[in-house]
């Protein structure tokens, strides 16, 4: 079936009052379907020709379509409701084009003359069958216009191995979507919408016209919502659109649970999804991580024609498993979830059930490295002027209190390390709010010291928001070998972002009870690292 745009198009110089009044009225039906017109159409068109001198009917699709300055039919309109908007009489099919004979002079600009050779047959000099089977659509064109917006048409038309066929196929092309381009081509007018942007976008690329290419990812950027973001961002990696792939990327930073629970995350290819594992700043627990990674594998198994047994989803996520950063939930999620999946292995299973229970830790194969969902850049302050040699532990923790001037997420800690060389400790940090003893952050982990005088980070599983005046307890229970501790403390420490000004200020007060004899002055905890 092939669907035509027709505009009925007055000339006020060669038509009568009673036909122009005639022209008005069938200029309000824009489109027609003509699909196998009935004989006794064609025999009334043939009629109408004759008298009508300056009227040219047709019952062809493509070849009568003819558009003006003013208005341009669209092509997906559906024909039934066009066609029972006509008049039941055999010549409601009659399909009108503006004489061809000086319709230059009703066009005042260059833009008017080239908009009215748009898919028109006038001054036609190629044809291209654009798509495949059906929905194969004849669609006229002007080489030279073609040539003068496309480098890629220049060379099809004029290189050294130009085509000579006034007929030529595009297959991979959808008709919509070329329509789109040689609108653009012919009249700068860009018509996309969300059915046709991402052909529109193959195409205009295929054909090198890099402006409907902007316009293209403008419009997906207008567009982009957590409910899309991985298809886009699919799209975005298959197209090399780095800039809509980045944005996409933040929107799934920002609304990650959302993101995954959308209908379009299963589809996406194994290298979208392990772009989005990887990163560091996705806002989303990890056992919900790791849900989203297995019904991603049943979605891939079933595309493979594989059946989704806990072996099979695992052989399909490949190196998309080791992304899952295990180590990061808690003891009761991993042995609710992943410990009974099946997909993991019972050594990789015993592993992180060690080290979530025995201290010192063994090493995992998956990643302890906390995601923040947090973004811009990282700050810290240092609450010590001076390192000095021996503090020891006992068991006892190292404890400051401190409050802030503005709301900001507290990310980890610096702690001195061993005076004694490279050494590894075990510690728990923890931070606690003061007024009702609640711990808003802990982790239990570890870090390795190579015996400079330098601090060492040790991070938090998850930010730990802190809010303006409120008294905080800054918390690290070590085990390990004497270290470094500072002295000639500060107990006011101010943090000015560098780009905007901003200053963040730390207040320090001595922690009440036993703080292993850390205080403003001297001791443990000289760094605290945190995003505002």
């Amino acid at each position: 079936v092939m669907r035509c745009c027709v505009c009925l198009f007055q000339q006020s110089l060669r038509c009568s009052p009673s036909k122009m009044a005639a022209g008005e009225s069938n200029s309000r039906s824009s489109c027609l379907n003509l699909s196998n017109p009935p004989r006794q159409s064609v025999a009334q068109s043939g009629a109408a020709s004759g008298a009508a001198s300056n009227m040219t009917a047709t019952p062809s699709s493509s070849s009568s379509s003819s558009s003006s300055s003013s208005s341009t039919a669209s092509s997906s309109v559906d024909a039934s409701a066009a066609v029972s908007s006509l008049p039941s009489s055999p010549a409601s099919v009659l399909v009108y084009r503006e004489p061809v004979y000086n319709w230059q002079a009703t066009k005042s600009t260059v833009k008017e003359r080239f908009a009215f050779l748009f898919n028109n047959e006038v001054l036609s000099d190629v044809h291209f069958l654009v798509g495949k089977g059906m929905g194969v659509q004849r669609i006229p064109a002007h080489r030279f216009a073609l040539a003068v917006g496309s480098a890629v048409f220049d060379a099809m038309f004029n290189g050294g191995m130009a085509t000579t066929s006034t007929e030529i196929e595009l297959p991979d092309v959808e008709p919509a979507a070329f329509l789109a381009l040689l609108k653009f081509l012919y009249s700068d007018e860009v018509q996309i919408g969300p059915e046709t942007v991402m052909t529109t976008l193959y195409t205009a690329k295929k054909y090198a016209v890099p402006a409907l290419e902007a316009h293209c990812v403008e419009f997906l950027k207008k567009n982009l919502r957590a409910d899309n973001a991985f298809m886009l961002l699919t799209q975005a990696r298959l197209f090399d659109e780095p800039q809509l792939a980045s944005l996409c990327l933040e929107n799934i930073d920002k609304n990650t649970a959302d993101a995954l629970a959308a209908e379009g995350f299963t589809d996406v290819d194994l290298d979208t999804l392990m772009a989005v594992l990887e990163r560091d700043t996705l806002g989303v627990r990890e056992v919900r991580l790791f849900g989203a990674a297995v019904r991603w594998a049943e979605a891939e198994a079933q595309r493979q024609q594989l059946q989704p047994t806990p072996e099979n989803k695992r052989r399909v996520l490949g190196k998309a498993l080791s992304l899952i950063r295990f180590p990061l939930m808690t003891i009761e999620e991993f042995a609710a979830g992943p410990a009974q999946s099946g997909i993991l292995t019972d050594r990789e299973v015993v592993s992180l059930f060690l080290h979530f229970t025995v201290n010192p830790k063994p090493h995992v194969e998956f990643i302890d490295r906390p995601r923040c969902c947090l973004r811009g850049k990282e700050c810290s302050i240092t609450r010590f002027s001076q390192v000095e040699s021996r503090w020891g532990y006992s068991g006892t923790s190292d404890r400051i209190r401190f409050s802030v001037n503005r709301r900001i997420f507290v990310v980890g800690f610096g702690l001195y390390g061993s005076i004694h060389g490279p050494t590894d400790y075990q510690v728990n940090i923890q931070i606690i709010h003061t007024d009702s003893n609640t711990v808003l952050g802990q982790n239990d982990t570890g870090f390795s010291c190579d015996g400079t005088a330098s601090t060492f980070r040790v991070m938090f599983k998850e930010p730990v928001e802190i809010l303006p005046s409120v008294n905080y307890i800054a918390c690290a229970t070590l085990k390990g070998p004497d270290s470094h501790y500072g002295t000639k403390g500060m107990r006011k420490v101010t943090h000015e972002a560098p780009a905007t000004g901003t200053k963040t200020c730390f207040t320090f007060c001595y922690a009440a009870g036993n703080n292993n004899g850390t205080s403003v002055e001297d001791g443990q905890i000289p760094e605290v690292i945190f995003y505002t």
